[in-house]
């Protein structure tokens, strides 16, 4: 998969939650958690790790939690 389609990804999961009451990273990194493979986290903590270049900041907090 593509750094580009991740981000957006991540970015359109985001969007949804961000319009939720209660804390926005906390449910995105449980989203992930439940339904993104173990590769896929792990190339979204690389991407952060190295910047996190167009991922909404609520995408950044969640990342750390996973």
């Amino acid at each position: 998969m593509s750094p580009d389609k991740l981000i957006r990804m991540a970015n359109q999961i985001a969007t949804f939650f961000d319009t939720q009451p209660g804390d926005a990273s906390q449910k995105i990194a449980a989203h992930l958690r439940d339904y993104w493979e173990p590769e896929m986290r792990a190339r979204l903590s690389a991407h952060v790790a190295a910047g996190g270049e167009g991922l909404k900041p609520s995408v950044r907090a969640a990342a750390a939690l996973i």
